[in-house]
């Protein structure tokens, strides 16, 4: 039922069809870009399909940007989605455990964000499940680390840091 392989070129209409279906706003562009990058090795990108019907995907960056993977030599995983109605089936766990043996062909240690809103808990809750720690870092956004009583606005950018050894 659940079948996972790498993205094609032709795959950038169906997701971002399926993702406006949904409501969410995901760029053509931003899928051909992610394939793009996946030909010149900086990114490799796992789709997901659930009874031949798009799924969900999720992305490995090499060179994480993120300034605590970055200075680890961490790649991380990253724009991990799997499409709401297809959420519970197994999928996303399915998609997170073959990326993690994809990275662990090149690294014993992978990074992972998670967003901080009511929206993640689902994915903050899986990472725990499979053996992800907090990186000890806080929340962040745009490698800005909040201290006590630093106020910021409240918004999907927020991020926490898990890390795995593989």
């Amino acid at each position: 039922m659940i079948e996972i392989r790498n993205l094609t070129k032709d795959d950038a209409v169906q997701i971002s069809k399926a993702f406006v279906e949904q409501g969410w706003n995901k760029p053509i562009e931003q899928y051909i870009n992610y394939y793009e990058e996946q030909e010149l090795g900086k990114r490799y990108i796992l789709v997901a399909e659930y009874n031949n019907e798009f799924a969900g995907y999720i992305t490995i960056v090499w060179n994480s940007d993120y300034i605590v993977f970055k200075k680890r030599n961490l790649p991380e995983l990253m724009d991990f989605n799997v499409l709401e109605k297809f959420q519970r089936k197994g999928i996303g766990r399915k998609l997170l455990l073959i990326a993690e043996e994809v990275v662990k062909k090149k690294s014993k240690e992978v990074g992972i964000r998670v967003g901080v809103l009511k929206g993640y808990g689902q994915a903050q809750r899986l990472y725990v499940k499979l053996g992800y720690i907090p990186d000890g870092e806080g929340i962040s956004k745009d490698n800005h680390f909040y201290k006590y009583f630093e106020k910021t606005e409240i918004d999907d950018d927020l991020a926490i840091g898990f890390t795995k050894v593989l």
